[in-house]
């Protein structure tokens, strides 16, 4: 398992947690806002790195009164796949729907949206979006899809290389959406550190 996983160790006790969780709670909002993109009018990405899954699982067990070690540990096997390992990027997309009418006509146009997602590197790449077979298997039916979706961008050391000196764009090429979203320096910055790790 890689060092970046996060471990019982990384998780702090209900007080503990109680003590810091304004300051880090400010922190990750802060975080989140430099690494939400928005590409088109209802798709959203927010890549994930090691802390804002520690924040997910610190504020699942508090919410959930999680306090056995055997309870936590569910909590960091669901999420550590989320943590990206060098050469990676993980994000949790999001289909921003505020109402029902909005999610009848797009829940159905948008199945398989997790599989069309892309970065571009410039003109010189395109990454596919990797999607992990047993969880597409749970989040999308045939006539409809889930509100959220979780994919990894895997790049090899040269497309790292291209990620740091080209244009680099979050992109859906989906029958029924197809967005483009540039990003802004102080993303791709923090992108890149996951990438060099």
């Amino acid at each position: 398992m890689s060092g970046r996983r996060l471990t019982l160790d990384d998780i702090a006790d209900a007080r503990a947690y109680e003590r810091e969780r304004s300051a880090f709670r400010e922190r990750i909002i802060a975080l989140k806002r430099i690494r939400r993109v928005g590409v088109g009018p209802v798709v959203s990405m927010v890549f994930e790195n090691r802390d804002t899954v520690r924040f997910q699982i610190q504020e699942m067990a508090r919410v959930e009164r999680l306090l056995s070690d055997q309870a936590i540990q569910v909590e960091l096997d669901t999420y550590n796949p989320l943590v990206p390992e060098p050469g990676e990027l993980s994000a949790s997309l999001f289909i921003e729907l505020v109402d029902r009418q909005e999610m009848e006509h797009w829940l159905p146009r948008l199945v398989g949206i997790e599989q069309s997602a892309r970065i571009e590197l410039g003109d010189a790449g395109v990454v596919a979006a990797v999607v992990d077979p047993a969880h597409a298997a749970n989040l999308t039916r045939e006539e409809i899809t889930a509100a959220v979706h979780f994919v990894r961008f895997q790049l090899s050391p040269a497309q790292v290389e291209l990620f740091r000196t080209e244009p680099v764009a979050v992109a859906f090429d989906h029958p029924g959406y197809r967005e483009r979203t540039a990003l802004g320096e102080e993303t791709r910055a923090s992108l890149l550190a996951d990438l060099l790790g």
